[in-house]
């Protein structure tokens, strides 16, 4: 358990805000950096009460969280560890009247970046402890996902695992023409312990005609239809590059840029704001903040203003 094996407990120093804080510090973050990590927990337990856990997993991550008590969350963890807290909280329906902090640690981090925290561990501790709370816009989907930076359709390619059959033909968008890993199957590489790289070609260039849709020089355009609060702006005879679906706008608003394929002359990006925008048409994939998810044929995104608090400097 989270609670008992891995939490510790740091008197703050006389100078040190009466406020007490939980810091939850990712397992990939202490794998990663842990050098960033113990000057995160030196300055932030020199600053406050705090109580730190050390969780081995997504399960005592979730607990941790959910058994804070009066404490402020601060999450030591990239972003995907941000994007998990936002998630579980937003689904327990605990995110309106929680404040988080943030210290990026570890792997990506451009999202925290981009939401305006501090990069490096002493300015992102000294942010949680003398900053103050911002209220920001963020994106809930019909399938009641959050998006905290933006949504991106086109160059995408599909998760990990994903294969023909389950609509990577039908035309979604495509980064590059590699498959996850090397493309090795399970007893199909090697026979009597020696490699088969002809093998592994062949398998590479049937599963590229298998599951990749028709192209014309790059990537393919996509045929979708864009509704923004009802009002069709794109639809399904106008071949699209890319489409991008941005929180954050005047009044709690998103702001969705479209980008036609040119045909002839150059075409300017097509732009939108509203509450609401629906995206559907063949099966597509998209990127929301770091994840890759699809195929799905429709998808709905929400403006939520000022849904979730984030610590960020004065």
């Amino acid at each position: 358990m989270a609670e008992v094996a891995t939490t510790a407990m740091t008197s703050a120093s006389p100078s040190a805000t009466s406020e007490q804080l939980l810091v939850v510090v990712d397992a990939a973050a202490r794998r990663t950096d842990g050098e960033s990590v113990r000057i995160a927990k030196d300055v932030l337990s020199a600053g406050a009460a705090t109580k730190v856990c050390l969780p081995e997993g997504p399960e005592e991550f979730a607990r941790a969280l959910l058994r804070r008590g009066p404490r402020r969350p601060v999450v030591v963890g990239d972003d995907r560890a941000l994007l998990r807290t936002v998630a579980l909280l937003h689904r327990r329906r605990e995110l309106a009247g929680c404040t988080l902090s943030v210290v990026p640690v570890g792997g990506p981090v451009a999202l925290a970046r981009s939401l305006g925290v501090p990069g490096g561990a002493v300015a992102a501790a000294r942010a949680v402890l003398d900053g103050r709370e911002r209220r920001l816009d963020l994106l809930v989907d019909d399938s009641d996902g959050v998006v905290l930076g933006g949504v991106v359709l086109g160059g995408v390619r599909p998760p990990s695992g994903a294969g023909a059959g389950a609509g990577d033909g039908a035309g979604g968008f495509w980064a590059d023409d590699g498959g996850p890993g090397d493309g090795r199957g399970p007893g199909e590489e090697r026979a009597g312990g020696r490699p088969r790289p002809w093998l592994r070609t062949c398998r590479s260039l049937v599963r590229a005609f298998a599951t990749r849709p028709p192209r014309s020089g790059g990537e393919g355009p996509q045929r979708l239809r864009v509704e923004v609060d009802g009002e069709t702006v794109v639809d399904l005879d106008q071949p699209l590059e890319s489409v991008s679906v941005t929180p954050g706008a005047a009044g709690g608003l998103v702001t969705v840029e479209l980008r036609p394929v040119p045909l002839g002359a150059a075409v300017e990006p097509l732009r939108a704001t509203g509450r609401r925008v629906t995206v559907s048409g063949p099966d597509f994939h998209y990127r929301a903040d770091t994840v890759p998810t699809g195929p799905v044929r429709t998808r709905t995104w929400e403006a939520r203003e000022g849904a979730w608090g984030l610590t960020l400097p004065r």
